[in-house]
């Protein structure tokens, strides 16, 4: 075979790699099938990525999913959980009979809320003034105030929090949403994932993986700072008769590639994924221009404030992409455990104000814009945390520290949007916010729920994989009927 690529000598034979990496203009000059009528023999679907059942399972109350995650373990008795028993206990130590197990091992006294809480709305929800801004979204939210994790550390926890599983090795909510229902759009992905400005989580990409799902349903990753996806242009224009040409000859390579490889997933997905670079060359710059958004709008975000701007973009964003079809977009607050994030050991007044000023303003600037464009009857909003934190000080044995322990015996997430009761809460911990009394929700609860709302039963939705159908949910869970309008 002859090349007949400008700038190629037919007669000097080049490995394959070579020739990949001479041909380099970005991803769009490797962007093949789409190019080229869409050839989907190129990348066909395998028999193991075909459900066994239709779906939906019934009628679904949302489209698309927003995920807003605080990694570190956001404080419930400091935000959404109203404790006025621990206001008169503070300062006094845990009864006797309780021995918590807690993280760092230390237990000091009692301490009460470092915010003021007060009825919100005409739901009346108490909610704390470290959220001023969603306080006033009360009448939108859904609270959860009886979660419990399976465990009090950071990792398997935000794990857990993602896929339903402690390990790493699990497809997360995002990957299964995007295997059951597909895109609503064929330029964009499916699941676009837009970390913390200062940061990828701890855990990076194991947080939005496909794991034994078809790897095309992995999370694809946005900058929220500069390009959005890196190397998306060709670095220098080309010839239209050139570029197709190079397409074409690569096409014809990769055919025979993937075929003598028996249709290897990963390498029918990573052609996938050149092709669907190809039209985010046209749609990303388009989804990913703010500036195209009024002057009232940037503000309503807060995108016009220094201590919001980098979290407004990304609220702002997810806006854009979800309304030109991407189905599930997650926002990270907080980046990687050790630096900035939820985890307030030692002084829960400083870091948290530090991190709910982040993202205040920006969510209740999404919640009021998704509302009147009518989005948020068929979005949900999903606000959660891998695990709470302590009612009482991490401190020594009768001191009074400013800090809180993490706590998976008791924390509090949010829904809003599609499907839901709005201005209420749900469950209920013990007089001091410290354990699940009525109500015990986990996890895999929680996942059933938001699978329900999207029309998928759970107990159906299933992946085989050596030798186990598995599931998001294990082997547990149940839908919270009681949420559900």
């Amino acid at each position: 075979m002859q090349l007949k690529c400008s700038g190629f000598d037919p007669l000097v034979p080049l490995a394959r790699r070579d020739f990949l990496a001479r041909l380099g203009t970005g991803l769009g000059g490797i962007a093949l099938a789409s190019l080229l009528g869409r050839e989907r023999l190129l990348v066909g679907d395998t028999p193991s990525d075909s459900l066994d059942i239709p779906l939906p399972h019934h009628v679904p109350k949302a489209k698309r999913v927003v995920q807003i995650f605080l990694q570190g373990g956001l404080s419930q008795v400091d935000s959404f959980d109203y404790k006025p028993e621990l206001a008169k206990y503070h300062g006094k130590a845990l009864p006797a009979e309780e021995k918590p197990d807690v993280f760092f091992g230390k237990v000091g006294l009692l301490h009460q809320s470092h915010w003021p809480f007060q009825p919100r709305g005409q739901s009346g929800l108490w909610i704390s003034d470290l959220f001023p801004h969603l306080a006033e979204c009360a009448d939108e939210l859904t609270l959860i105030r009886s979660m419990v994790s399976s465990t009090g550390n950071h990792t398997p926890g935000t794990f857990e929090a993602h896929s339903g599983f402690r390990m790493m090795g699990f497809p997360v909510m995002g990957a299964w949403l995007s295997y059951a229902l597909g895109s609503e759009t064929d330029n964009l992905p499916t699941f676009v994932v837009l970390a913390d400005a200062r940061g990828i989580p701890t855990g990076g990409a194991n947080n939005w993986t496909s794991a034994f799902l078809p790897a095309r349903h992995q999370g694809v990753l946005f900058r929220t700072q500069g390009p959005p996806v890196s190397d998306l242009q060709p670095a220098q224009p080309l010839k239209e008769e050139t570029r197709l040409a190079r397409y074409q000859f690569l096409a014809e390579m990769n055919r025979r590639h993937l075929a003598e490889r028996d249709g290897s997933d990963p390498l029918a997905a990573r052609i996938r994924s050149y092709e669907l670079a190809a039209k985010m060359q046209v749609a990303v710059p388009n989804a990913t221009n703010l500036d195209q958004e009024s002057e009232a709008t940037r503000a309503l975000y807060g995108l016009n404030q220094p201590e919001c701007a980098d979290f407004a973009r990304s609220c702002l964003l997810a806006r854009r992409l979800l309304e030109r079809g991407v189905r599930f977009v997650q926002l990270w607050s907080g980046a990687e455990l050790g630096g900035p994030t939820w985890d307030s050991h030692g002084n829960v007044p400083g870091e948290h104000s530090r991190e709910a000023k982040r993202i205040d303003r920006p969510v209740a600037g999404l919640l009021r814009d998704l509302r009147q464009r009518g989005m948020l009857d068929d979005t949900l909003v999903i606000f959660n945390t891998e695990f709470g934190r302590t009612p009482f000080a991490q401190s020594e044995a009768g001191t009074l520290g400013k800090g809180r322990d993490h706590n998976q015996t008791a924390f509090t997430v949010w829904l809003a949007g599609a499907g839901l009761k709005r201005g209420t809460a749900y469950g209920m911990t013990d007089e001091i916010g410290y354990k699940v009394v009525r109500n015990r929700a986990s996890v895999h609860d929680f996942h059933a729920t938001i699978l329900h709302l999207m029309g998928i039963d759970h107990e159906r939705l299933t992946y085989y994989h050596n030798g186990i159908r598995r599931r998001l949910t294990n082997v547990e869970g149940h839908v919270i009927h009681d949420v559900l309008a």
